[in-house]
């Protein structure tokens, strides 16, 4: 390794007259280590209610260069002050994100912690039979008046909310749903949480919206799906216990008595959003 660098050191500064510092073991080695945190840092932050907060912070700083711009110097003497404080703000926010993954770094072995493995993420693609499972069993469900809330997480995963659950981890199919959310069973209370094509948890606890533009009819389920909708980008499906109708919640809003081709496309859109809507739709009425 040391050979072939000073190798290339010299190709440069013969042909090129420009001279590079040299390179040693310990100088690769570093920069392996480095890009190595960065990437799980940053798998961790897209993983994490964190990358909504930087995106936050990223409006923030444009607001503040423009008022650099246009020389706001009141607003720049508040944005000031408020740097001061704004690490200590951040660590209090998100001090349970931060305390999971200590724990987490501490629960794996020292071995796994120097393999690069790539992680699985909630952006993995779910086939279309499990777009077929989710909607067949929703509008079985909402035709015998069976309460269900099915949260299918997107690129942000729901890991504090899927420990509030018990542990499922079985493949997406109608009869698994339309059983877990059968009255009186001991799962059928809480929200489903999907992960690709698996059913990874039940009984969850999800967070209730304090919008007090939501109508008054909704009840606790749909108040819980527009409030996990407002702290993720995962889709909620619910399924009223009293008329039966099948609504969805995404991005902090609720779209409600969908019909079913609405609900397949809502799913594809977010299964694959460069994919036509209709070519799925198409393909199905052929199978049929």
């Amino acid at each position: 390794m040391v050979d072939f660098v000073n190798a290339v050191d010299a190709f440069i500064d013969d042909y090129f007259n420009v001279n590079i510092p040299d390179v040693s073991i310990t100088d690769v080695i570093e920069v392996f280590i480095i890009a190595y945190f960065m990437y799980h840092l940053l798998v961790w932050v897209k993983n994490s209610r964190v990358w909504m907060l930087i995106r936050g912070v990223l409006i923030i700083m444009l607001f503040f260069l423009v008022a650099a711009v246009f020389q706001m110097n009141t607003i720049l003497w508040l944005g000031e002050k408020l740097v001061s404080v704004a690490v200590t703000v951040l660590i209090v926010v998100f001090q349970p994100e931060l305390r999971r993954a200590l724990e987490q770094i501490g629960r794996r072995k020292i071995t796994s912690l120097f393999t690069w493995n790539i992680l699985k993420t909630g952006a993995k693609k779910f086939d279309d039979s499990t777009i077929v499972g989710l909607v067949t069993a929703c509008y079985e469900m909402g035709a015998v008046k069976t309460g269900a809330l099915i949260v299918v997480e997107k690129d942000m995963q729901l890991t504090e909310f899927e420990r509030t659950g018990i542990g499922i981890d079985a493949v997406v199919s109608r009869q698994l749903l339309i059983n877990i959310f059968e009255k009186n069973t001991p799962l059928h209370d809480g929200a489903v949480i999907v992960r690709g094509d698996r059913v990874v948890s039940a009984t969850c606890y999800l967070p209730l919206s304090d919008n007090m533009a939501l109508s008054k009819d909704l009840g606790t389920r749909h108040r819980a799906a527009v409030g996990i909708s407002e702290v993720s980008d995962s889709l909620t499906i619910v399924v009223s216990e009293e008329t039966g109708t099948v609504s969805y919640a995404r991005e902090g809003r609720i779209v409600r008595d969908v019909k079913e081709d609405e609900l397949i496309a809502e799913l594809k859109r977010l299964q694959n959003p460069e994919e036509a809507v209709e070519a799925f739709t198409k393909t199905e009425k052929e199978g049929k």
